[in-house]
């Protein structure tokens, strides 16, 4: 076993870096070549710091890295030493991206609202590519991420909502303009919406559940239909109190038609729901370790 983490460490490291430079590169000139020309503050520390920049002119980069030292004494019990080592490598590239590379590229000169639509789309890419290797960039994704391991249940897209709209809130403030809280705003939504389209989306599907008296049928015929096995679960109708056996089926979007199509040649009188899964996990889908 020792053996195999030998030879796997140097490709993980290499991942690691390679996804930390392609999201620094992303979500850096969605900020500085979208967002700072249309003064607004995007998402988190790095909107802080745009705002900063703006007041006092300081490097965007550095002031990161300084404004994350408290975050990471805060979060440092909750999220671990691993984590926390693994994102301070994240954040250290990220900040030396936004410092000494996108200044390189063209600052965009259009349509503001045009601008935040990037920064949304950029920085969503770019956090995403860091998120699915179990890291962060720092700052409030520190305490995003600490705040997800006390409420599983709400979504990383949804609790950097809330805390991003505080920082948007700071910068219409600070540029003294409605608009920025706007475009602010629009950003932070669209890079919520990336950011769960793909962490969450790549791995969802649909749950049908079926109430049949033909239940081994139905079965039958969706395995044969999708290769995809059925579980029984037991109920009872609450009008006639006859038990019935309601087959449930996880999977893929693209085999929700098969699977009515199935179902309607067993049984036309079948009770048919289908619902959205974030995330399925196990056989045929992605393994329990997957990110």
């Amino acid at each position: 076993m020792g053996s195999i983490k030998k030879e796997r460490l140097p490709k993980e490291i290499f991942m690691d870096i390679l996804c930390d430079l392609a999201g620094a590169l992303l979500f850096n000139i969605g900020i500085y070549n979208f967002a700072v020309n249309a003064e607004f503050a995007p998402v988190g520390i790095s909107g802080i710091a745009l705002i900063l920049r703006y007041l006092f002119g300081l490097p965007m980069g550095i002031t990161s890295i300084v404004l994350n030292i408290p975050v990471i004494l805060v979060s440092y019990k909750v999220l671990g030493r691993s984590f926390l080592l693994r994102s301070m490598k994240s954040m250290l590239i990220f900040a030396l991206v936004l410092d000494y590379v996108v200044p390189y590229f063209p600052v965009y000169h259009g349509n503001p609202l045009y601008a935040s639509a990037c920064t949304g789309i950029l920085s969503g890419l770019g956090l995403t590519l860091v998120y699915l290797r179990n890291c962060s960039t720092g700052g409030t994704d520190f305490l995003v991420m600490a705040i997800r391991k006390q409420v599983p249940h709400y979504t990383i897209g949804q609790i950097s909502l809330v805390i991003d709209a505080i920082v948007i809130l700071a910068g219409g403030l600070v540029f003294r303009n409605i608009d920025a809280v706007i475009l602010g705003l629009l950003s932070t939504i669209v890079t919520t919406m990336v950011i769960d389209k793909i962490m969450y989306g790549l791995g969802s599907g649909k749950l049908v559940f079926v109430v049949t008296d033909h239940e081994r049928e139905v079965a039958l015929r969706i395995e044969r239909t999708t290769k995809r096995g059925c579980t029984f679960l037991k109920g009872e109708g609450s009008y006639s109190l006859n038990e019935k056996r309601i087959v449930m089926c996880a999977c893929n979007n693209s085999q929700v038609v098969p699977i009515k199509r199935a179902i309607h040649e067993v049984d036309k009188q079948a009770f048919l729901i289908i619902t959205d899964s974030n995330e399925v996990y196990g056989e045929g889908f992605k393994g329990l370790g997957e990110q």
